[in-house]
This record gives C-alpha cells, sequence and structure tokens, in this order.
C-alpha cells in the first residue's frame, strides 16, 4: 500500500493508503478503534481485487483537523467528502468499515444509500444493548486495550506495543500524546457510550450489506451481530473463527475471502 496526503473541500488533511489496480472496482476502507495500523495484509489482500483506498481519521496518526469534526452527522458528511476527494467519478464506491469504521459506514449509507455499491460491517459500534453493555474504553487501562482488542495476546504485543518503548520516557510522553488524540476523536461518537441513535436510521439502508462478527470479541460481544441481523433482515452475516475485535490484523486472509466472495456475488447482481 502507497501512502499520500488527501485534502477534502473542508480543508482537512489527512493521510490515505492505496493500493490495486486503478481500474479495480473501488473500495474504501475506514479503519477502527485503534487507527491504521502498520499490518497492511488485509488491504493487500482485497487490493488484489479493488483499487483500495484506507483514509485514515483526523486525529489519528499524520490526519489532521479533529478540531472541525463535532459529532456523528459530521463524522458521517467528512466521510462523504473523503470519496469526493478521491475523484472516483460515477463509480460508486463499496464501503468496508470496522469498529468505529464501520459505525461511521452505516451512517454513511444511512444518508446516501444508493451512492454505494455494497456494504461490509466489521464489528461496528454503533448499536446499544442495555442487557450487554459495551466496555468504556475511555476508562481501559494502556495494558487492558491489547485484552479487549485481540484474541491472540502475542499478536497483541507485536502490533499494540512494538513500535514504541514505553520505558523510555520520551517514547512514553509521544504515547500518551497520541493516544489522547485518538481517543478524542473517538470520544466525540462513542463517549459516554456509543449509541447516537442509529438504530432509528437503519431503515433507510438499503444498500446490499454484510455484518461480520469476530468470534471472540470482547469489546463488542457477539450478541451485537444478532442485534444488527434483527435491525438489518436483508443482510448477509458471517463469523469469523480464532478472532477478537481486531479481526482485519488476527485473520487477514479469511475476513478478505468473505468480504471479497461477497463483493463479488452483489457486483455480479448489479451489474446484470
Amino acid at each position: 500500500m502507497n501512502a499520500h496526503t488527501l485534502e477534502t473541500q473542508r480543508g482537512i488533511r489527512l493521510r490515505v493508503l492505496e493500493g490495486g489496480a486503478s481500474d479495480a472496482p473501488p473500495l474504501i476502507f475506514l479503519h477502527g478503534l485503534a487507527g491504521l495500523l502498520d499490518d497492511t495484509t488485509f488491504l493487500d489482500l482485497v487490493a488484489e481485487r479493488h483499487h483500495v483506498f484506507a483514509p485514515e481519521l483526523p486525529g489519528y496518526g499524520e490526519s489532521r483537523g479533529e478540531e472541525l469534526l463535532e459529532d456523528m452527522l459530521d463524522f458521517a458528511l467528512h466521510g462523504w467528502d473523503v470519496v469526493e476527494a478521491l475523484g472516483l467519478g460515477d463509480r460508486r464506491p463499496s464501503l468496508v468499515g470496522h469498529s468505529i469504521g464501520g459505525m461511521i459506514a452505516a451512517e454513511m449509507a444511512c444518508l446516501a444509500p444508493s451512492r454505494l455499491d455494497g456494504l461490509v460491517l466489521l464489528d461496528p459500534f454503533g448499536l446499544w444493548l442495555n442487557e450487554t453493555p459495551i466496555p468504556d474504553v475511555f476508562a481501559l487501562l494502556p495494558y487492558e486495550f491489547g485484552e479487549y482488542l485481540f484474541h491472540d495476546a502475542q499478536r497483541a504485543a507485536v502490533l499494540l506495543g512494538g513500535a514504541t518503548d514505553l520505558a523510555d520516557p520520551e517514547g512514553l510522553r509521544q504515547f500518551v500524546i497520541d493516544n489522547a488524540r485518538r481517543l478524542g476523536t473517538a470520544g466525540k461518537i462513542l463517549f459516554p457510550i456509543p449509541n447516537r441513535r442509529l438504530s432509528k436510521r437503519l431503515y433507510r439502508l438499503s444498500t446490499q450489506t454484510l455484518v461480520v462478527w469476530a468470534e471472540h470479541d470482547r469489546l463488542i460481544p457477539p450478541a451485537y451481530a444478532s442485534r444488527w441481523q434483527a435491525l438489518l433482515p436483508q443482510a448477509q452475516g458471517v463469523s469469523v473463527a480464532d478472532a477478537g475485535h481486531m479481526l482485519p490484523y488476527e485473520q487477514p486472509r479469511a475476513l478478505a475471502d468473505a468480504v471479497l466472495a461477497f463483493l463479488a456475488a452483489e457486483h455480479f447482481v448489479t451489474s446484470t
């Protein structure tokens, strides 16, 4: 994947990873709570059949402009601003959203369902079950993030802690700053609970949809998969084994196979 900078009409500058043939069907990946990690295996696999774009949310990594986004509507409109800035013309992209990216993707689809070729939601935030509350991510200690995000503790250590030496004062300082920016952005749509009444708008979501859930997601329990299916009876559902909330990084090939099969089938239906 190659990285470049993109600027939206609102003046937000963000980093975008891009890969795949330029004449392949466009696909936009909206990352999750932890951001775009260094391992791009899932994106590389999807890019074998699609022209993939993975924009980084403002407040994450090198992207700036988080002060311009205040609420859920801002994030959804920002998503469409990114689509327009990519210059896709009349080509409708498929949208794949993970975690908070899934929440944003669903809101985008509710606003303009006819502008998408397909929608894939990977362990998305956006719904709330009183009987199965989602853990407060803003109360988690640094060492707890890996436990809630990953099924494989060793994988968590490599991807979340490998690049930063928290024993080094400067490394710790930079981690605290970067983490505060990430959580500051996420908090605008997740705090105090990740419920912005999306369930009341899902009736508008007519885009062909695949809902994918990790079998061992400790952050958003699989009970939420059933709720998504109930609210989107036309959607297909898939469970991925041996994965936690970070399923694009724990089971990239199994996930890519499921996503590509779904999008290939939907493209065949909509183009005939």
